[in-house]
Parts: C-alpha cells; sequence; structure tokens
C-alpha cells in the first residue's frame, strides 16, 4: 500500500473545497495540535479521560465490549449469524472508567465507543475545541477506546477525521475496491454499515485471493495526536487504535442543499426492485437509471422547456417534497 498524500494544515484551511471536490484521501499534519483536548493528552491520557468523563452527559452512550481473545477486532461470530461482542448501555463517564479499568490487565478487553454526538453529549468540549475548518453543516461525533480494529467500512458523508488521543493507523480503498474486499452481509452489520470479512492483519489470500489487488490500489497513513485525515464519501476505511486510549473527534457532512433522501434506502429499494428480474430487464433498467440518475450531461433534457421538466429539473424542496409524496404512494 501507498502513503496518503499529506499537506499541512494552512494549506487544507486555505483551500478546503478544493481538496474536498478532487475527492481523494489526503492527511493534514497538526490540524488540531492548537486544541486544549490535544494538549492535555499528549501530557497525560488519564488526565484527558478525566476531563472528558466530568464535562459529559449522564445520558447513556452504547458501548461495545470484546473479551482479550479478539485482540480488539470488532467483527462476527464464526457463522457470522451475530457479532464477538457485546453491547453496553451506560452513561459516558461509566464507560471512561471501565475503560480506564480494562487498560490496568494485560491482555485487555476492549471498550470501544463510537459516534458519539458532542453537540449532545459534550457541549463543553465541542466549545472549547472548536471546528478546524470550515463544513457545510457537519455532524461532529467521538469516538473513544482502547486498543481496537474496525473492518474497512464506507460512509456516506465525506469524513474529517481528528485524532485527539493516542495512535490511529488509516487504510483506505477507493469505491472501485468493492469486488475485492470481500464484504459481509449488508443486512447484519456491527454498526449500520456493511465492513470487510477480511482481517487486515493476517489476510487469508486462500480465502480472499482478490485482497491482494485490493491492497495494490490501497493507500495508508499512521496519525499522532493533532493530525486529521480526510476520507471521501464512500471511500472505504480500516482503522486501527494504536494506545490503550484513542480518543478521535470526526466531522461528516454532506454537500449540496440537503433536498435528497438517504442513499443507502434507494440501494435497499433497488435490491428489492431489481435483483428477481431477467437479465434481459436488468440491463434495461441499468440504462434508465445511467440516463435519469447517474449520467452527468446537464444538458441531456434541453428538448423539453423548464417548465415541462417536471422532477427532470434540479432538486429544490417543493420538487423533493414532491418526490416524497409520489415515493410514498407507490410503497403503498
Amino acid at each position: 500500500m501507498q502513503s496518503i498524500k499529506e499537506v499541512d494544515q494552512q494549506e487544507f484551511q486555505s483551500a478546503t473545497s478544493s481538496f474536498v471536490d478532487r475527492a481523494q484521501p489526503i492527511v493534514i499534519r497538526g490540524l488540531v495540535d492548537h486544541w486544549p483536548a490535544v494538549k492535555t493528552a499528549q501530557r497525560s491520557s488519564s488526565e484527558f479521560l478525566t476531563q472528558l468523563s466530568a464535562d459529559a452527559s449522564p445520558d447513556p452512550v452504547t458501548a461495545f465490549i470484546l473479551e482479550a481473545e479478539h485482540r480488539g477486532r470488532v467483527f462476527y461470530n464464526a457463522g457470522y449469524t451475530d457479532f464477538n461482542f457485546s453491547r453496553v448501555r451506560t452513561s459516558l463517564a461509566g464507560a471512561i472508567e471501565e475503560l480506564m479499568r480494562f487498560n490496568q490487565v494485560e491482555p485487555s478487553k476492549t471498550l470501544y465507543i463510537g459516534s458519539v454526538n458532542l453537540e449532545h453529549w459534550l457541549p463543553s468540549f465541542a466549545n472549547q475545541n472548536p471546528q478546524p475548518v470550515e463544513l457545510v453543516t457537519p455532524t461532529a461525533s467521538l469516538w473513544l477506546g482502547n486498543k481496537s480494529i474496525i473492518a474497512a467500512h464506507f460512509d456516506v458523508p465525506h469524513n474529517l477525521a481528528c485524532v485527539v488521543s493516542g495512535r490511529r493507523r488509516f487504510s483506505v480503498f477507493p469505491p472501485e475496491s468493492l469486488p475485492d474486499l470481500y464484504i459481509g452481509p449488508i443486512d447484519l452489520t456491527p454498526a449500520g454499515q456493511p465492513i470487510s470479512l477480511v482481517d487486515l492483519k493476517a489476510p487469508d489470500f486462500d480465502a480472499h485471493p482478490r485482497f491482494k489487488h485490493a491492497l495494490s490500489n490501497g493507500l495508508s497513513t499512521e496519525l499522532n495526536a493533532g493530525d486529521a485525515i480526510f476520507i471521501p464519501s464512500l471511500w472505504w476505511h480500516h482503522v486501527e487504535g494504536l494506545e490503550t486510549v484513542n480518543a478521535l473527534i470526526n466531522y461528516w457532512w454532506r454537500p449540496g442543499q440537503g433536498y435528497g433522501g438517504p442513499p443507502l434506502a434507494a440501494l435497499q429499494h433497488a435490491m428489492l426492485a431489481f435483483k428477481d428480474l431477467s437479465p434481459e430487464e436488468r440491463r434495461a433498467w441499468r440504462t434508465l437509471l445511467d440516463y435519469y440518475v447517474f449520467d452527468t450531461d446537464d444538458t441531456r433534457f434541453d428538448y423539453l422547456p423548464v417548465s415541462a421538466r417536471g422532477i427532470l429539473n434540479p432538486l429544490t424542496p417543493e420538487l423533493s417534497a414532491q418526490l416524497r409524496t409520489i415515493i410514498r404512494q407507490m410503497l403503498k
């Protein structure tokens, strides 16, 4: 795997939208090394956890707990019918206390908490450690745990991930690597997104021979506290927490006006609509979808007056509401 391209914080901050438009992963060294939380974590991880705990809302979060034998790999059981971890509902402060207790034993159990919304659970943290660049209505979240391995998965929004404490290794793959990543069940996932079944630390090339091709197209990097990575929408990313305390803040956002629907719901409905069709019908529908959805030629409907194009026009709040009504009626 090759290294991900790196830029410094000034370069990224001055041209964020340009980097995002290129849809290529970028490492930004030192993007948030000015954050008070980063400085605290660099001084003492236990002091960082204590401060985080004191600032946290008492509302419950979901923590993943893995026995030591799994070595931090959040994954399935042997038959892919369930998972190798248990889910525990607890306060963020309670989870942090458990994390500190786990880290006193070797080999330790794994505790992993994902997608803790800062605005709700840690508003003071968000105020003290502000968003490092201007983004379009982002959602900011905390990801916290000890040593962990999160299998390659994708996110629909763009992702700016900032390391606050510890070190993280990112391995990323372009969307076209999908056939080479051996993706698991789409309707039974650890945290909502389908994941690669390949163990990146010890790949089984007999079971997953095409993964060699994925590796040739993959990129990797290791981030320290204060560093950040931009991961474009739909890029697969495998994330490994390398220290006994790893904390990351990420920002998810989707460009555009926000009128559209959830793409994953469209994918699942497409499975329902097209999977049982004959090969000839599927080819015909692919032509229709390419023409009406994926074609980027903005002039293809110029033969129609704008007033006659209806839902072929660019989305507006009114057109979006009209489409949603049509879809609800069809689903009945």
